[in-house]
């Protein structure tokens, strides 16, 4: 169940990688005592061994536990672990949501083992740390639950599930730091309808890349297996012209429902409850926007920029730049009717820069909905930003202070990340005014943040 990453891409024509040297095994396989410290970007928690900081996995704070070095070659910087035994347990430790997820088992639910109210002291606790280590702001930085999230147990949100098959065609994923597939017989975090569709109980074709989305909207769920539409009755790809390769999405903020059609196989929030709660706390960071014109980066396929447009109506704009063609295809669609919106097509920083180049050498504005010299506006009044893992970079953001708008709000799953972003953006001159953390992920690591910042 991958979380939202970098997006794919192909290495350089006629260039091979380069060989990985061997791995030290070192001490691996070892199981040592460690008395176990505060949490780590990540998953793992801190603790130490004959002076070598080891990272833990499947422990929590204040345990003392006999662990498995899995990591532990002897010139490493730090060594890596798997909790085995607890030999002195934490008040928050409960028995775990999702066993197979365990030491041994597959990556995705490395805080099964942790109270749902101690999940996300975790990660406020992770995001307070790195913006102090890396972009020297001290902020408390809460993480809010998301609606029904209690009550289901921090389970059956994720509208979207991708797994891959064995060699015998079992459904599994992979291990943490890990190319071994372990096949599951489960999917607890999924919702109720892709857990109806029992993925793990049937067989696959070896090697398969098996993607299942269920969207919010309750259409019927849609299986793509290595991205081809699968007739699940007949167990073979489905052969029809008009198999079903796209979702449609619907999102509710203040009062008004949004809807999109998503391409199954691209990206979408994966918490059935996310769309709304960021749509919502991108508006009030942004406060108000009437009139303004606003740049939508990273906009994938319109769920922001939709709701941007009526939120600058029709004396507005909103420019929504995307890299990935299917969801700009797919964001045309939806905001076919709002003229106030102009969508462009490439990477990111190359469409910032190349705007910049244009502008510089007097090219015209041709208005072109999609491409064209100058068709970025010289100036912003405020930018979203909503980019992979990897986050925005130098690049990126050189380009957007370049823009001088007067709010950047910033939405990110990754605190390194963000909190990168955030110190470039702050040696342009802005200010951090407000972060909110979301657990959008219950059961990982992984947390959501809106970073919210103001020119000083």
């Amino acid at each position: 169940m991958s979380e939202r990453g970098a997006r794919p891409g192909r290495p350089p024509r006629g260039r091979r990688p380069r060989p990985r040297p061997a791995a030290d095994p070192g001490r691996a396989g070892e199981v040592v005592e460690l008395d176990v410290g505060a949490p780590a970007h990540g998953g793992h928690c801190v603790a130490r061994f004959e002076g070598r900081v080891v990272f833990v996995r499947h422990t929590l704070p204040g345990e003392r536990v006999r662990a498995r070095l899995t990591d532990a070659g002897e010139g490493a910087s730090f060594w890596r672990a798997d909790a085995v035994e607890v030999l002195t347990a934490s008040p928050d430790r409960v028995p775990s949501a999702w066993p197979e997820a365990g030491a041994g088992g597959v990556g995705g639910a490395e805080l099964a083992h942790v109270a749902l109210p101690a999940q996300r002291a975790w990660k406020a606790a992770v995001l307070s740390e790195q913006l102090r280590r890396i972009a020297h702001l001290d902020r408390d930085v809460p993480v809010h639950a998301l609606p029904e999230d209690d009550e289901r147990g921090g389970l059956h949100y994720r509208t979207r599930v991708e797994l891959v098959a064995d060699d015998e065609g079992r459904a599994g994923m992979r291990g943490p730091r890990s190319h071994a597939v372990h096949p599951v017989t489960s999917l607890p975090l999924a919702v109720e309808a892709i857990e109806a569709l029992d993925l793990p109980g049937r067989r696959w074709p070896a090697g398969a890349r098996i993607e299942a989305v269920a969207p919010a909207s309750g259409d019927a769920p849609v299986v793509l297996v290595d991205g081809v539409p699968w007739d699940l009755g007949r167990g073979r790809p489905d052969p029809r012209p008009n198999a079903r390769r796209t979702v449609h999405e619907e999102v509710r903020v203040r009062g008004t429902t949004y809807r999109y059609r998503v391409q199954a196989a691209g990206f979408w929030q994966v918490h059935r409850r996310a769309p709304e709660v960021l749509t919502a706390a991108v508006l009030d960071g942004l406060g108000d926007v009437t009139g303004a014109t606003v740049l939508d980066l990273y906009a994938g396929a319109g769920l922001f920029t939709a709701v941007l447009a009526d939120a600058v109506g029709a004396a507005g704009r909103v420019v929504g730049v995307e890299g990935d063609e299917r969801a700009v295809r797919d964001a045309r669609r939806t905001l076919h009717d709002r003229p106030q919106v102009l969508l462009r097509t490439g990477e990111v920083g190359d469409v910032l820069t190349r705007a910049g180049a244009d502008a510089d050498a007097g090219a015209p504005a041709d208005g072109a909905a999609d491409g064209g010299a100058g068709a970025l506006p010289d100036a912003v009044d405020a930018v979203v930003l909503d980019p992979s893992r990897a986050g925005a970079g130098r690049r990126v953001l050189d380009a957007v202070a370049a823009l001088a708008p007067r709010r950047v709000v910033h939405v990110a799953c990754d605190p390194a990340a963000l909190a990168r972003d955030v110190g470039l953006l702050v040696g342009h001159g802005y200010r951090l005014d407000d972060v909110q953390g979301y657990d959008l992920f219950p059961m990982t690591h992984h947390v959501e943040a809106v970073a919210v910042l103001t020119r000083a």
